[in-house]
């Protein structure tokens, strides 16, 4: 599976259409010389509609240092951006030689080594100028003549450059959502806090009171009634053997208990959970009640 995503420069504008895009590159510096003046907007349009935000740097032959530092000195960049050199032919029909482009990804992973920083090259680049197979942190692939995902080099790949259709450059990312390729591009992300268990109130008393007299093993609503289980075999009222999604006999007497312990008496302490009880357990267990 993969994302999509576009790369920009500065005749994009500064609001690119990010509708169902889970990434956006813009072009930073060229040289010693050129700083994309909508770099910024771009990044921070990007940033505001939850893409991951990468920038990148066209890259001319000699002086690598310098275009190093000048292009993490210049690129609006943040901690979990993405940064890329960008090797291909110059204007002046010049290119930077194989050796150059490694020590260009090396010296900005120096000056930035919290960062991902990849390589974007065509095909012909890749296969006829590259010796040493250097990509940095990942390769960044324009293949437009292959299909979206599947470009046509035998080195692992991050990035696909498929089409340039609309007057925009599109990609694909090797990642199966945004959130695998956030935190590819910043590991220090937290993971995302997994969502709690929901409990229908109505589902666990159905299954309160047609469990226990069905045939062994019936369960109505079973992986609800095993969330509430494995709070009652928390709180040691039920031997965990019998959390097993029905709601029988062993789970609804050791709800009693529950209930008796929580000051119920009566029929209000039968076993049949009730809104208060299950909510009290659902907020000590971590699930919520419906």
């Amino acid at each position: 599976m993969t994302v999509q995503g576009i790369d920009v420069s500065d005749f994009q504008g500064a609001t690119p259409n990010t509708n169902g895009l889970s990434f956006l590159f813009t072009k930073a510096t060229e040289g010693t010389t050129y700083v994309n003046p909508e770099q910024t907007a771009q990044a921070e349009h990007g940033r505001g509609n939850g893409l991951v935000v990468g920038f990148y740097h066209f890259l001319w032959p000699g002086n690598i240092a310098a275009q190093a530092a000048y292009f993490v000195a210049k690129a609006a960049s943040m901690a979990g951006d993405v940064l890329g050199c960008d090797w291909e032919t110059t204007e002046a029909g010049t290119r930077a030689t194989s050796a150059e482009k490694d020590e260009f990804l090396a010296e900005v992973k120096r000056l930035r080594p919290g960062h991902k920083v990849v390589l974007y090259c065509n095909r012909d680049f890749w296969i006829n100028h590259d010796t040493s197979s250097d990509c940095g942190d990942g390769l960044w692939i324009a293949d437009p003549n292959a299909a979206p995902g599947n470009p046509d080099v035998k080195h692992p790949w991050l990035f696909h450059q498929y089409s340039e259709n609309g007057g925009i450059d599109h990609d694909v990312a090797n990642f199966p959502t945004t959130a695998a390729l956030r935190a590819w591009a910043d590991p220090t992300t937290p993971a995302p806090t997994p969502a709690k268990p929901v409990v229908h109130l109505a589902h666990v008393i159905a299954a309160a009171h047609a469990d226990p007299g069905a045939a062994q093993g019936h369960t109505t609503y079973k992986a609800e009634v095993l969330v509430v289980e494995n709070a009652l075999v928390a709180e040691g009222l039920l031997d965990k053997r019998w959390a097993d999604g029905s709601f029988g006999t062993a789970t609804v007497t050791a709800y009693a208990a529950l209930q008796r312990r929580d000051g119920y008496t009566g029929t209000a302490a039968n076993g049949i959970p009730g809104q208060a009880s299950l909510t009290k357990l659902g907020t000590a267990h971590n699930f919520t009640v419906a």
